[in-house]
């Protein structure tokens, strides 16, 4: 650990206020109900910090703000967008390690996963946004005999965005920077059990937003999120989260005809074809099994290998998943940290009991990890499920832990068949050496983003979005700045001469 993270470490209590208040009109506030919600450390147990429990008087007060500032906004020059975002990228990266650790102590990942994945990518999306809102987003023209005809794109509006706990700042900037961007004022919604990390960094850079600009309002689903979703002024919804409340958010939003772009849930492929070099391909289902402790919707547990490298597979993956460093996720030399949560806990350990009676073989992990400080936290060794089927379910539904099953194949087109075999469609890999196979898979796969020979490598820039039950809209991209302006059509007449 640098000298600087080792010193953080030591005062991390100062990293966080003891209670967060709403950030409504430019001002934190207290919460309508009075109630709070404790934020807890889940490698310790320990509590960090509370926030408000917010209801549906929070959630008007925060959209009227929003809906105040929506027309001033949406007109300023995209250029003082672009020095906003630009100097929020920039503040993000002066205290980079001060948010790792947040993310740390919140969720329980390990601090180099926070501080050189989940912050640097917050930084990159800041940072490009940035350069989208300075370019600003072109309308077109169209020549008739007659007329000339306008397409003005516009800010659509106030937009609601409610993001998960596993990437807080990840997710946040993702929905923030390009809202911005594009002109809409935000009410956004924070997972209600990880979002200390989001809460300071809007207090970083408040004073760099007019008021009513960005809102915060936390609290549970059921009392903020369906109030926010259903609210006559907003005019778009932006979720992150799973596919069964995702189906609730449309429900929601269908009451006031209002669009929606949702990124779900996922149950990933990675195929390994014979010509892959096996050791990239074991590192590679290694990181999709322990990043963010599997809490990651894009992650590849579901690998399809095939039979002739199988066994070899199979060993050297066991292996590697057997010198994965578990414990206090502060310190650089641990590998994988806690579950977030009691609740995600609970669900992966279900999960590994099913496994076993579906018949899978569990040759590594599959029980919680204990021994010292492992005993006071949410932490599960990083599982190996052998002799999985595509039909058992813990290879089609969503686990959200560190479990990857193993399926053979032989041939190429019932691999395929049975990659595409599920109801979600948001990531998936190829390991492969023939450039031809490689085309052939990927023209044939349905999902979202396909990686060939390395997992996870995700870049800014590139649309990130599923297919099926796991969501539609793409974000990460300028794709997803249309969604957050809408057309208006002026066709000009002209007189004849």
């Amino acid at each position: 650990m640098t000298e600087k993270l080792a010193e953080i470490a030591s005062q991390s209590r100062n990293l966080f206020l003891e209670e967060y208040g709403h950030f409504i009109d430019g001002k934190w506030v207290g919460g309508a109900s009075g109630k709070i919600i404790t934020q807890i450390n889940p490698a310790t147990g320990q509590s960090l910090a509370n926030i408000q429990a917010g209801n549906a008087a929070d959630v008007e007060n925060a959209v009227a703000a929003a809906a105040r500032a929506f027309p001033a906004w949406s007109r300023t020059h995209c250029r003082q967008r672009q020095a906003i975002l630009t100097e929020m990228a920039t503040r993000l990266r002066a205290r980079a390690d001060d948010f790792a650790m947040m993310e740390s102590l919140n969720n329980g990942k390990t601090i180099m996963e926070a501080r050189h994945f989940d912050i640097e990518m917050a930084i990159d999306l800041l940072s490009y946004f940035a350069a989208a809102a300075g370019v600003g987003i072109p309308g077109e023209t169209h020549d008739y005999p007659d007329a000339i005809g306008f397409v003005h794109r516009e800010p659509i509006g106030v937009v609601a965005q409610i993001i998960p706990w596993n990437v807080p700042l990840i997710m946040a900037t993702a929905k923030l920077a390009p809202a911005l961007a594009a002109g809409v004022t935000v009410v956004l919604k924070p997972a209600e059990t990880v979002c200390l990390a989001v809460l300071e960094f809007i207090r970083e850079v408040a004073d760099l937003l007019p008021p009513g600009v960005v809102n915060i309002v936390t609290g549970y689903g059921a009392d903020v999120g369906e109030a926010l979703v259903t609210h006559p002024l907003v005019r778009k919804v932006a979720f992150t989260g799973s596919v069964f409340t995702g189906r609730k958010i449309i429900e929601y939003a269908s009451r006031n005809i209002i669009p929606q772009t949702l990124e779900l849930g996922g149950k990933s492929a990675q195929i390994v074809c014979p010509t892959a070099d096996i050791d990239a391909a074991v590192r590679g289902a290694v990181e999709s099994t322990i990043v963010n402790k599997g809490e990651i919707c894009l992650a590849g547990s579901r690998v399809f290998v095939h039979d002739a490298i199988r066994e070899e597979f199979v060993h050297k993956f066991a292996e590697a998943l057997n010198r994965v460093e578990l414990g206090d996720p502060t310190l650089p030399d641990t590998q994988m940290g806690a579950q977030a949560s009691k609740a995600q806990f609970d669900k992966i350990m279900g999960y590994l009991d099913l496994a076993a009676s579906e018949g899978a073989t569990v040759l590594t992990g599959g029980e919680r990890a204990c021994g010292g400080l492992l005993d006071k936290g949410y932490f599960i060794k990083p599982t190996l499920l052998d002799n999985a089927r595509n039909d058992m379910r813990v290879a089609r539904e969503e686990i959200f832990g560190p479990v990857t099953a193993v399926i053979g194949w032989s041939d190429e087109a019932d691999v395929m068949r049975q990659a595409n075999d599920s109801d979600y469609g948001l990531g998936g890999g190829i390991w492969s050496r023939d450039i031809a196979q490689v085309h052939r898979m990927a023209r044939n796969f349905q999902t979202g983003t396909i990686w060939v020979n390395k997992y996870y490598n995700l870049r800014v820039g590139m649309p990130l979005g599923g297919f099926k039950q796991s969501g539609f809209g793409r974000e990460f991209s300028t794709d997803i700045l249309r969604d957050y302006t809408i057309s208006k059509s002026v066709i000009l007449h002209m007189e004849d001469a």
